[in-house]
């Protein structure tokens, strides 16, 4: 079964729906792109599913391993390339205090975070740079 359904409105948008949920969200082109700049465009959306499943990653090494994760914030600056138009660099801070880590347990949360699975399917020419507070 397809995981998501993408129906072109027009004006440079799209509505995505999730077809298992019916959760729907509309993307919009960029202002510097012909856009309105009205939603997430799609590269915005490739750079927040990129937190998201940082977070996501964390939650789970956490509950797997018996850690405390109450508090997880990230912001992330999408920055882009040409010739071709494309993400050409993502810097990622996420704040994670007050979840009463050690180091070591800091080390590889954010180890286990760095290599979540939109990491690893992202072009590697992609340069990432990550801030943790």
């Amino acid at each position: 079964m397809a995981t998501a359904r993408i129906e072109y409105l027009g004006q440079l948008q799209t509505k995505c729906t999730h077809l298992k949920s019916g959760v729907e969200y509309v993307t919009d082109a960029p202002v510097d792109n012909n856009g309105k700049g009205s939603s997430f465009s799609p590269t915005d959306m490739l750079a927040t599913s990129y937190v998201s499943c940082m977070l996501t990653i964390i939650g789970i090494y956490c509950e797997r391993n018996g850690l405390n994760f109450e508090h997880g914030v990230g912001e992330v600056t999408k920055i882009m390339g040409s010739d071709p138009r494309r993400v050409s660099a993502l810097e990622i801070n996420l704040d994670l205090s007050g979840n009463g880590w050690d180091e070591k347990q800091q080390r590889a949360i954010q180890r286990a975070a760095e290599n979540c699975p939109v990491a690893k399917s992202v072009d590697e020419h992609i340069r990432t740079k990550f801030m943790y507070t």
